[in-house]
Order: C-alpha cells, then sequence, then structure tokens
C-alpha cells in the first residue's frame, strides 16, 4: 500500500481508480464494510482502490476550543495501519485546510476527484456533505457522475444489536468504559500507539515510572485511569508484552491547560524503552480523571490505581 499527500503523477501510473472518501475514525466495522466494497468494486474495474482520509477532521481545523471538537478515536498514522491490513491500493491523506474548505461543490469533485484520481466510481454514504458550507451532497454526485462518467454508490448500513454503527457511538462506548461493546464495533479491543518520549520524570519521583506517549489529537476519547495491556515493539522487530497502569489525561495536579498526554507504569517491569513504539489497550477502568491537593495526596492514590490493576490482572489470568 502507498500514502499520497497529492495526486501528482498518480494518472502517470494509472488509468482511474475506485475511491471512497472521509474521516475514518477508528475505522470501526461500518468503515471496514465500505472498504470491502471498495476493493469488491476495484476488483471489478481492475483500477487501484483509494481510501481518501480528510486530516485534520474539518471539526478540528475550525474548532478554537481544542475540546470543542469530538474527542480523535485515531490518529492518521493508526488509520494508515488499520487500512493497510485491510488491503487497501492506496491512502490519499487529503490535507484540510481553508483553501479546500472553500472549494464550490462542482470545483470539489473536478479538482479532488476527477482531475487527480479519475474515478470510475465513488463509494460514500448518502449523508455525506462537502465543498463550501458543505453545500454538496449525494445526490449532485450522482447528478454530476452521470454527466462525467463516473458511478456513485451508497455505502452499506452496518448495525451491530440494532444500533447504527458511527464513530459518535464508540465515543459514547468508551465514555462508559464498555470496552467489551467497543471491541464488537471496532472489530478489534480500543488501543492508542505511540512512541515512548521523555517526559518530567514525574512518575519515577512519585515512585512509579512511567513510559510516556505524547497524544497528537485536539481532543481524547478517553480520561482517567485505566488497567492496560501494552505491547511494545523495539529495534529489528522485537515484540514485548506487559501490563499496566495508563493514567490518560491533562494531570490537572501539576499542569494548569497542559496538553494531553497518556502515561503507563508498567507492573514488575525495568527496562529502558524510549523511543520504542508501544500499543495501549484499555481493558478496564479504575477512575476518572480527578485533581489532588497535593503530590502527597496523588502519590497515595497512585498506590492504590497500581493495587487494583494488579488485582484486576490477576483475576484476567485466571
Amino acid at each position: 500500500m502507498k500514502v499520497i499527500h497529492s495526486t501528482e503523477g498518480f494518472l502517470q501510473q494509472h488509468s482511474g481508480c475506485v475511491a471512497t472518501i472521509g474521516k475514518f475514525d477508528g475505522v470501526h466495522v461500518g468503515h471496514q464494510r465500505i472498504v470491502g466494497q471498495l476493493l469488491e468494486k476495484a476488483a471489478v474495474f481492475a483500477v487501484p482502490s483509494v481510501v481518501i482520509v480528510i486530516e485534520p477532521h474539518p471539526e478540528e481545523f475550525f474548532a478554537q476550543n481544542p475540546r470543542d471538537c469530538p474527542p480523535r478515536l485515531s490518529e492518521a498514522g493508526e488509520k494508515v495501519e488499520l487500512l493497510r491490513a485491510m488491503g487497501v491500493d492506496y491512502v490519499y491523506l487529503l490535507a484540510f485546510n481553508r483553501e479546500l474548505s472553500r472549494l464550490s461543490p462542482e470545483t470539489y469533485i473536478q479538482d479532488v476527484l476527477l482531475t487527480g484520481l479519475n474515478i470510475r466510481c465513488l463509494i460514500v454514504g448518502n449523508d455525506f456533505r462537502f465543498g463550501y458550507q458543505r453545500s454538496g451532497d449525494f445526490q449532485l454526485l450522482c447528478r454530476y457522475g452521470e454527466k462525467a462518467g463516473f458511478e456513485v454508490v451508497e455505502t452499506a448500513s452496518c448495525m451491530v444489536d440494532g444500533v447504527r454503527v458511527s464513530s459518535t457511538y464508540v465515543r459514547e462506548c468508551l465514555a462508559r468504559a464498555d470496552f467489551e461493546r467497543v471491541a464488537t464495533i471496532l472489530g478489534r479491543p480500543y488501543a492508542i500507539s505511540g512512541t515512548v518520549v521523555r517526559g518530567q520524570q514525574l512518575g519515577r519521583d512519585l515512585g512509579f515510572p512511567t513510559c510516556n506517549l505524547a497524544l497528537n489529537r485536539r481532543n481524547i476519547p478517553l480520561h482517567g485511569v485505566y488497567a492496560c495491556t501494552v505491547d511494545i515493539t523495539l529495534g529489528e522487530g522485537e515484540h514485548m508484552n506487559a501490563v499496566g497502569a495508563a493514567n490518560i489525561g491533562y494531570r490537572p495536579t501539576v499542569e494548569e491547560d497542559g496538553k494531553a498526554l497518556l502515561e503507563v507504569h508498567l507492573l514488575d517491569f525495568d527496562q529502558d524503552i524510549y523511543g520504542a513504539r508501544v500499543s495501549v489497550t484499555f481493558q478496564h477502568r479504575v477512575r476518572p480523571e480527578q485533581k489532588f491537593e497535593s503530590l502527597d495526596a496523588l502519590k497515595s492514590r497512585i498506590a492504590l490505581d497500581v493495587e487494583e490493576v494488579r488485582q484486576y490482572f490477576s483475576g484476567y489470568r485466571q
């Protein structure tokens, strides 16, 4: 699979493509069904499959306060890896910016879909909106397709236990810490991946060293302390597994208006993993995020959190 950031040179290699477009936040089972449609149509037309992923999300771009936009389930790199595993030929990371937001729907179709990609078939939901002030819709795409010679196919809906699958529904389930339900909707347990960075060493000073992941998202879907499993990828493709207590949030006890951070205290683990790629899978919520009156109070609470996580995994392994 190839990741592209523009369509320059695409038609020098291919006569066209079958495409779908959206944010694909979470790449849940509904998105997976769309990708299945995409791959089937691409085989019929004998052209590459292209998933056009809008980055950043328009809500993030326009939000003045980061926490006013919907919590992001997946960073761009996580979406790419999930789509790669599904056998997509191309992921086109379409930069959402002011210029793109001001394109008329007709110019959007011509410039983004036809001139650069020569789409033979576009697969989108009937609620898809695009172009200046979201004035373009599914019906316009169908009319334009009839004139320009490309097919427009409505995405298949996806229901789980009578509920329509959506990224919004995933966020609602995460907010309730219903990780079993989330795993059903995503087709996998919910995880956040990233590279271990050097933090302020506060956890070590408190007696609970952590591996820290910077969260490159404007809003986060989880807040608090969780029991988690951790997959660690070192150099040369070496893997290690661990369990731990994860704190995700804004650290209100030690920072005002801090950036979101994911910190994981790995149980019975003593190894330098700075720079390693880790995937943190959330299993159980211990408590919500809270502000403590002192570092001593925070330290006491962390000790209780870690003990609860130990107890959870003691039962988990039986």
